[in-house]
């Protein structure tokens, strides 16, 4: 197994765990402020703990409303409401596999599409079949070099 395999595998593995909470919906007011006031914590109380003014936090959680907070604030405010901030990417495509098979394919399939276009001008086509098993080729040799240009 390559380096570059055992890479996307660790992060795959990594990743499913992080799929399950993708269908999560943050509060609309915002994590902190949904904590602190199902916690029952008040601005002054929480400021206190983070050592900012109520006027701080009431920034900060409106930040994070509108998406403009940091990561950094969100874990200050996460050690303050003791408690674990969970970060991490997820593939649409569902695993990362997935995802360079899909643009490899794409690749491929622009690449082969290209060079049949040129064969029909020298009237030299090739049947659909002979086409897509020359894209599946092309897509797994461009999955197994994984070149820069696939993420072009």
């Amino acid at each position: 197994m390559g380096k570059k395999s055992l890479q996307i595998q660790q992060l795959n593995s990594k990743m499913l765990v992080v799929a399950s909470i993708k269908k999560i919906t943050p509060p609309p007011t915002g994590w902190i402020k949904a904590v602190r006031t199902a916690l029952g914590m008040s601005l002054q109380q929480l400021g206190n703990k983070m050592s900012i003014t109520k006027q701080s936090l009431t920034d900060m959680e409106r930040r994070e409303k509108d998406g403009s907070i940091t990561l950094k604030t969100l874990r200050e405010a996460a050690i303050a409401l003791d408690m674990d901030l969970v970060y991490g990417f997820v593939p649409k495509d569902g695993s990362l596999d997935a995802l360079i098979d899909r643009k490899a394919k794409e690749m491929a399939t622009q690449i082969v599409l290209r060079t049949s276009n040129t064969m029909k001008l020298e009237d030299q086509g090739n049947s659909n079949k002979r086409i897509q098993k020359a894209i599946e080729e092309r897509a797994a040799s461009i999955k197994n070099e994984m070149p820069k240009i696939l993420w072009d």
